[in-house]
């Protein structure tokens, strides 16, 4: 375990265990510059230190970026998701926040991730009080992330690109990798706006449907079947999702999905991260000198954490709402304008900035 260090961080680097219950995870705090650290847990069965380390530089930038006064963090829980107990899942999260009970909600602020959502908080709020964590469910006076926000952010970063490129979103296509809550959300408010979802994946394969997907139709089909691909439509693999022949192409689900050998097969103009790091930086300078913009994830998906910070000050889900609007919509009319300008991706015109405010 060899976590780099530089002049942002990380703060501090845990690796916890609890023999009793078999708990292991970790939680990286990378900065508190700019207040105090915010980030999810995630429970997976690989999740690293160094994968945790990496979501917590991440996040150090998308605070930042959202002019939040929170600092970057990040935690992970190592468990099998689908293959324990609802039951041992509570108690991992409870042993969990006991081992880091020192530090939250003193420099930590913990929140949902993949394989977490407003009951673990409920659980993990039991043990460190209501400010330990944010996206609680509403009796405890959270704004649960089940209301769309990240999704509701990445489809406004979507709808600013498509204004800067002077295109009608009535008139554009798109695909959704990965069908979750953020996914979800993407494909319901962009095809609200007029756009045209003609393929969406989940973790059993992806659906095409050249004329046109219906929204509510594919919903209730993936609440009724679990599965996307249960739609009338072409099936096809997982990994194809990100070669249709589509304008938009909005990543929402799993990290490093798009690599070095499938930039030419890629055939989509407007790339907006949805997910965090589905492409390495290479990748993103890749598609770059091709021309198709690829608006950077802690810029599209910040939406969560500004619906974390408007909880954390106890404010409404109107108010949530109308900050995540407002909050994505500047930062990525900003970072694209100035891309323009210095013909640098966004991604380095977002650092920049980032990094500005951190050191500031």
């Amino acid at each position: 375990m060899l976590i780099e260090f530089d002049e942002f961080g990380p703060e501090k680097v845990i690796e916890v265990y609890n023999p009793k219950n078999s708990m292991h995870g970790y939680l990286v705090i990378d900065s508190t510059a700019l207040g105090i650290s915010k980030g999810g847990i995630r429970m997976t069965s690989n999740v690293s230190v160094e994968e945790v380390a990496s979501l917590a530089r991440t996040m150090t930038w998308k605070n930042a970026m959202a002019d939040l006064p929170f600092g970057g963090a990040k935690a992970g829980i190592i468990a099998d998701d689908k293959q324990i107990s609802k039951g041992k899942k509570d108690e991992l999260i409870k042993a969990f926040a006991e081992s880091i009970k020192d530090l939250c909600p003193s420099r930590y602020i913990a929140g949902p991730d993949i394989n977490t959502a407003e009951h673990e908080m409920e659980v993990f709020s039991k043990v460190l009080g209501k400010k330990s964590c944010t996206g609680k469910p509403e009796k405890s006076g959270g704004i649960p992330h089940e209301l769309g926000s990240t999704g509701f952010g990445v489809s406004k970063s979507v709808l600013v690109a498509l204004k800067f490129l002077k295109k009608d979103p009535k008139k554009m296509t798109f695909s959704v990798e990965g069908f979750g809550n953020v996914g979800m959300f993407v494909c319901k408010f962009l095809t609200e706006a007029g756009m045209k979802l003609v393929a969406v994946s989940d973790s059993r394969g992806c659906l095409y449907v050249k004329e046109g997907i219906n929204f509510d139709k594919l919903n209730s089909v993936k609440n009724k079947t679990g599965s996307v691909v249960n739609y009338q439509g072409n099936r096809k693999t997982c990994e194809q999702i990100i070669k249709t022949d589509v304008d938009v192409l909005v990543t929402a689900a799993v990290p490093d999905v798009i690599k070095v050998g499938d930039v030419g097969d890629v055939k989509a103009r407007l790339i907006v991260e949805g997910s965090n790091i589905p492409m390495k930086d290479e990748v993103e300078e890749m598609f770059h000198k091709k021309n198709v913009m690829v608006i950077p994830d802690f810029v599209a998906n910040a939406g969560g954490v500004i619906s974390s910070y408007v909880e954390h000050i106890k404010g409404s889900k109107q108010k949530m709402f109308k900050m995540v609007e407002e909050k994505i919509t500047k930062n990525t009319l900003l970072v694209l304008k100035q891309s323009g300008k210095l013909k640098i991706k966004p991604r380095d015109v977002a650092l920049e900035i980032a990094k500005a405010r951190v050191r500031r």
